[in-house]
């Protein structure tokens, strides 16, 4: 038993910080957008959500490594450090195949858009601002750490398959739908991103970073998360085209992701955030399917 659960957790290990499961939620998020438009997904799109997702990632990590990370009290840091040149190998690979994919596949919309969307997400570590004579990156702008990581995610789950929907397949998503569907995403990446600003609260203090958590305080960063919920769910009920299907899944995991969040509060292990946290992002998608399945069978 004790080996079984010594093979579990290397697995999930392997799986949380190598970023292969963010990797994973990242096309579950791509697959919503699809599913909410009643379209059929791409492939290319997917894919290339898929590999950008873990290069970003591993690229701000290797990018962000401490000083000694063997006595980091993250286990996140001291695995990826330990486990540097495997960490190394599979961010190379995901370049390897983000390559091809953004040249061949994607329309010079998206190539635009991808951009300018890594830019920001390579900004947000890259000192490259100029303040009082010190090199800053844009995660030393005050509250921007939150809203960057909504937009990156909101841009590329949402905005990038649609780009895409209309340019090569030449499907037309109204404006208005477009904007609802980037609202809500936006609102629901931004409330599943606060919990881990105020866990890392009094390490952003030391750095001078500016987080909603740094700048509201711990409790009223709690409550600004499920404030976000709530407009995501007035949204979501008052200008919707959803089946009823997908109302009451989406309705369910948006439940279900302020309980966590609640409990979140708590002292948690990194296990809690990086797997039931950012696994409610693939949870969403499993939810639309159960529910849509469980409607047609009526």
């Amino acid at each position: 038993m004790q080996m079984l659960k010594r093979i579990f957790l290397s697995v999930l290990d392997f799986l949380l910080f190598s970023n292969l499961f963010i990797a994973i939620c990242a096309v579950a998020q791509g697959l919503i957008t699809y599913h909410l438009l009643q379209v059929p997904p791409d492939k290319y799109v997917l894919a290339f959500l898929f590999f950008s997702t873990i290069g970003l990632y591993n690229f701000s990590m290797l990018l962000a490594k401490p000083k000694d990370p063997g006595s980091s009290p993250y286990v996140r840091v001291r695995w990826i450090f330990s486990h540097h040149r495997l960490i190394i190998s599979i961010t190379l690979i995901s370049i390897l195949c983000i390559i091809p994919l953004g040249l061949w596949y994607l329309s010079i919309e998206s190539k635009l858009l991808m951009i300018f969307t890594g830019l920001m997400a390579v900004g947000y570590n890259v000192p490259f601002l100029t303040l009082n004579q010190q090199k800053i990156g844009l995660r030393n702008i005050p509250g921007i750490k939150l809203f960057l990581i909504a937009l990156v995610w909101s841009v590329s789950c949402v905005l990038l398959p649609i780009v895409e929907l209309e340019r090569s397949y030449h499907i037309n998503i109204s404006s208005a739908e477009t904007l609802l569907l980037v609202a809500k995403r936006f609102l629901f990446i931004a409330a599943i991103t606060v919990p881990f600003d105020i866990r890392d609260l009094f390490q952003d203090k030391l750095y001078a970073l500016k987080t909603i958590p740094v700048m509201l305080g711990e409790r009223k960063a709690y409550i600004f998360c499920q404030f976000l919920l709530a407009g995501y769910l007035v949204l979501l009920l008052l200008f919707n085209q959803a089946t009823l299907s997908d109302i009451l899944a989406l309705t369910l995991t948006l439940m279900l992701t302020g309980w966590l969040i609640f409990k979140s509060g708590f002292k948690k292990n990194e296990y809690y955030y990086f797997f039931y946290l950012d696994g409610t992002m693939l949870l969403q998608y499993l939810v639309l399917i159960l529910f849509s399945y469980i409607a047609a069978l009526i």
